[in-house]
């Protein structure tokens, strides 16, 4: 049985998801301003975390904010509830042994199984006569399926003063549960790789500053370099993921800042990207079905090669071709790689290897540490050129190679088989002759290309453009394009 000091006194809770910080909150904000006191919680959902999509790597992310919360929290003598259960487990729990009042939170655009868990979680709390309270998250809209207004609510929003949280001192003393979480049965949580960028709302605002103050000069200039782009790039995707930062705090903070008309150009790049982030997650949010199917359903009729040992290679990055390994392996080492090479990874895979995009859509979902479902679905099954509403993209790997890292420094970073190779060679490691070799005292250990260069994309290639004329690729194109342009009374996610 769960266990209060006073059984009798009611209770509301703050329900943490994707939003793990104290600064700008609003469930924080409204359960401040409630009569009642309350309890902040976040749920180690077992369900979620066995989801193809989840990784240990969130999981220490996760935790590491909350320990950065609790640093923040500690002299109101309040703190994160740590649960290990399904929600609806925890919450069943409370209800049942304690006077729940209200529960605050955000709302999550979440995949269809945080979805079915919130529904749920509802029926539990309306059984049990709690309100719920559940707040809009950077301006993404629930239960429409239209952006009409969509740009201006959005501006509205990230224009909007951010809230200024501030904490009383609890008088709540909570007991033990059957559903607490113990960090000795999750040790694998406890430890952080300094590889890793470090976690919690702190550290994201160390980014943004640096990024303000220094790196973000160069950030249009280096945003398709895989290796400058990770100095000048913002680097706060990952803090916006997990919801170290809002939205709204980075947008202010870079539009208000004393260098903004001196890096103009590289600064309102940033703010376009922030809006952009916004409006793909409200894709997802009107159709969480971009994990699960091709949101277009004419693209159904794709056929694929699928071989098992050529997706083996891409996952492990020895496919034979440098850039696209190199990537992968950055990616496996510390889960951030720039947008373009993200992109190039998609198109491999999709166009060169002619694998179906839902082969490789849980791998990188794994590896990426700033995973964001509704940019990541959604972006995938566009790079895969399956939504017949956005131009087909096939990246030609040895072209990104030779303009994105032009003397290899990123390649002979990651691809330690190449590192004593220079251009042209580093390129394309396949043309080198054993007199090459020989002149050069290489003794050169790298895999030769899985695929041709050029004849491998021709199938996917063909069968794409073939499917754009297909009638129901176009019927569902048109469809797709009324959802953004048109109103319309259906709803979606109520």
């Amino acid at each position: 049985m769960y266990l209060f000091s006073t059984l009798t006194k009611k209770l509301n809770i703050v329900w943490l998801k994707r939003d793990l910080r104290t600064s700008d909150h609003e469930p924080f904000f409204h359960a401040e301003n409630h009569e009642n006191d309350y309890i902040a919680i976040y749920i180690f959902e077992p369900k979620l975390l066995s989801h193809p999509d989840s990784s240990l790597r969130h999981q220490q992310f996760i935790y590491h904010s909350i320990l950065d919360m609790n640093t923040s929290l500690q002299p109101f003598n309040r703190h994160i509830h740590i649960f290990y259960a399904n929600a609806d487990e925890v919450f069943s729990c409370l209800t049942k042994v304690h006077s729940v009042t209200k529960v605050f939170s955000y709302q999550e655009s979440g995949i269809k199984v945080s979805w079915e868990r919130d529904k749920q979680v509802a029926e539990i709390l309306k059984n049990n006569s709690v309100e719920w309270s559940e707040f809009e998250n950077q301006s993404v809209k629930r239960g429409v399926n239209h952006r009409v207004g969509w740009d201006k609510d959005w501006y509205l929003y990230a224009h909007s003063e951010c809230i200024q949280n501030t904490f009383s001192k609890s008088q709540l003393s909570i007991e033990k549960s059957p559903f607490d979480f113990d960090i000795k049965k999750h040790p694998d949580l406890e430890y952080y790789p300094k590889n890793y960028q470090p976690a919690g709302q702190s550290f994201a605002v160390k980014y943004l500053n640096s990024f303000l103050d220094e790196r973000g000069k160069n950030y249009s200039r280096h945003i398709s370099s895989p290796q400058k782009s990770r100095v000048s790039c913002s680097r706060l995707s990952t803090y916006l993921a997990w919801g170290n930062i809002s939205v709204r705090k980075v947008f202010q903070k870079v539009k208000n800042a004393p260098n903004y008309k001196s890096h103009k150009r590289s600064f309102d790049a940033c703010l376009a990207r922030l809006k952009w982030r916004s409006h793909f997650i409200q894709k997802f949010e009107t159709d969480c079905n971009y994990e699960l199917v091709c949101i277009n359903k004419g693209y159904e009729k794709m056929v694929y090669d699928n071989n098992d040992s050529f997706l083996q290679k891409w996952k492990e990055g020895k496919t034979g071709f440098p850039l696209v390994d190199a990537s992968m392996r950055c990616l496996i080492n510390n889960g951030w790689i720039n947008f373009r090479m993200r992109a190039m990874l998609v198109s491999f895979l999709c166009h060169h290897l002619n694998q179906d995009w839902r082969r490789g859509v849980y791998h990188i979902a794994q590896l990426f540490l700033d995973y964001e479902p509704g940019i990541h679905f959604t972006q995938f099954q566009m790079q895969a050129g399956v939504t017949g509403i956005n131009s087909i993209r096939i990246y030609n790997p040895v072209k990104q190679s030779i303009e994105k890292d032009p003397d290899g420094e990123f390649i002979k970073k990651w691809v330690l088989e190449l590192r004593e190779l220079d251009a042209p060679f580093i390129h394309r490691p396949w043309e080198m002759t054993p007199i090459d070799l020989l002149s050069k005292g290489i003794k050169l250990d790298y895999p030769a290309p899985i695929v041709e260069p050029i004849k491998a994309v021709k199938t996917s290639r063909s069968q794409l453009w073939s499917l754009r004329k297909d009638p129901l690729v176009k019927e569902e194109s048109k469809k797709l394009l009324r959802i953004h342009v048109r109103p319309s009374v259906k709803k979606s996610r109520k």
